[in-house]
């Protein structure tokens, strides 16, 4: 059985991030030589980060305190805590610098931090015009496939599902255990909302479930709750 040092266990966190670093300043050179519009500072850059670990006094600020470091701004953030462990998403812009600083920096933060993360480069999107969203909140009796069943039905009626919260209620004296799910979606296309409203208030019949759901229309700014 193979067993390492503390120092042979910090080294071994110390090379990804070694080898990053040589990575960007090669980049770096490559780009001032070249003067490729692509690895260009002056161009926004984006980057999504997933940070994943036990929740500690302190942590979230240390992680924003190191994306500023690196002279990246944080556009826009989702912090949960599922079980003992705490999730951190983040979609930060910067200048191509910033965003491989921080790309070559980041793994031995973590590392630290006792963190798993994960990131993706991405570019800004600018969201198409929605014609209608539709937001819904249930509580129903907890099962298996409860979430599933609401998710299929936005699916069916072509809507784009763009926030999920849900949370379990344990249970408390003779009363099971109470699901309470939060969801928005829109739609691409001007659907008519009666068939949506018709097959949630009926799915929610069948799941013996107390439900809400409210209706935004873009184009005459009118809503509507059920």
């Amino acid at each position: 059985m193979l067993r390492f040092t503390l120092k042979e266990k910090q080294a071994s966190h110390a090379i990804p991030a070694l080898v990053s670093s040589f990575f960007y300043v090669y980049l770096m050179v490559i780009s001032e030589r070249t003067g490729n519009a692509t690895l260009s500072q002056l161009q926004p850059h984006h980057l999504v980060i997933t940070a994943v670990g036990v929740d500690r006094p302190g942590i979230v600020n240390t992680i924003t305190r190191h994306v500023s470091s690196c002279g990246c701004n944080i556009e826009d953030s989702r912090l949960a805590m599922l079980g003992d462990e705490f999730t951190f998403i983040m979609l930060l812009s910067g200048s191509w610098n910033a965003i491989t600083l921080i790309e070559s920096t980041l793994p031995m933060k973590g590392a630290e931090l006792e963190l798993l993360i994960v990131m993706k480069r991405t570019n800004a999107r600018v969201t198409p015009p929605m014609p209608a969203t539709v937001w819904v909140q249930v509580e129903v009796p907890d099962s298996p496939h409860i979430i599933e069943r609401f998710t299929d039905l936005f699916d069916k009626h072509q809507m784009n599902i763009a926030e999920l919260v849900s949370r379990i209620k344990p249970a408390q004296d003779n009363a099971p255990p109470t699901l309470y799910i939060q969801m928005t979606a829109h739609s691409p296309a001007n659907h008519a909302s009666a068939p949506f409203e018709q097959a949630f208030t009926a799915l929610c019949e069948e799941l013996h479930a107390q439900g809400a759901i409210r209706l935004y229309s873009v184009k005459d700014g009118a809503d509507s709750t059920v």
